[in-house]
């Protein structure tokens, strides 16, 4: 028994996304062992808005032409989708709280905050309840996310409101942006990202 305890606590400490002792599976590629291909998909990045290859580009190096084609369909959803920027930020965290990926509610937590979400509000998504006090928007956004996790699907009632808040393209760009960030996140956990140097992480496991 004492073994076993032994196992799942060394298990829990070496598994868990966002945990400091986690060894990142996918670090980044020196220049020198770049193929070609890596090269050009990285310097088109770092060209763009983003300006550098961090988070989850690293690993997804690995796959630069899936990379290239992301990466663009990433500029659409965090820079010009129809939702604007402060929805689009809460989008992102209550995503990456879903997923309990550190680096992507690090990257976005500060920009959340400038964008106009109010820090009791992210308080509440990262300790995993419903926050109090959001706005009209806000509160659409947080039970659209929260029905398509937890039911792979939205009530009626949810798609009315969200269709009346945002119109049909602001649907679309609503889910793209869940959809896309589960994804970032799941590269992320299954590479084990980590936060940059000298920050420490943000999240407990998620409940389930």
């Amino acid at each position: 028994m004492n073994f076993a305890k032994i196992f799942l606590a060394g298990y829990v400490l070496f598994s868990l996304p966002g945990t400091l002792i986690a060894q990142d599976r996918m670090p980044p590629i020196s220049t020198d062992k770049m193929t070609d291909a890596q090269k050009k998909v990285a310097a088109e990045l770092v060209a763009g808005p983003r300006g550098a290859l961090v988070g989850p580009f690293i690993p997804l190096l690995r796959s630069p032409e899936f990379m290239n084609r992301l990466q663009k369909t990433g500029e659409y959803i965090r820079y010009e989708n129809s939702l604007g920027h402060k929805l689009t930020e809460f989008t992102i965290l209550i995503t990456s709280r879903y997923w309990t990926q550190e680096f992507e509610w690090d990257a976005h937590y500060d920009l959340a905050l400038k964008a106009g979400v109010d820090s009791a509000v992210l308080a509440a998504v990262r300790e995993g309840r419903r926050p109090t006090g959001m706005s009209a928007d806000e509160e659409v956004v947080y039970d659209f996310s929260s029905e398509l996790r937890q039911n792979q699907s939205v009530t009626d009632a949810t798609y009315a409101r969200a269709v009346k808040a945002f119109g049909e393209q602001g649907v679309i760009d609503l889910t793209g942006t869940i959809g896309y960030y589960t994804l970032l996140g799941m590269i992320m956990n299954v590479a084990r990202t980590p936060l940059p140097d000298g920050k420490a992480p943000a999240l407990a496991a998620f409940p389930h």
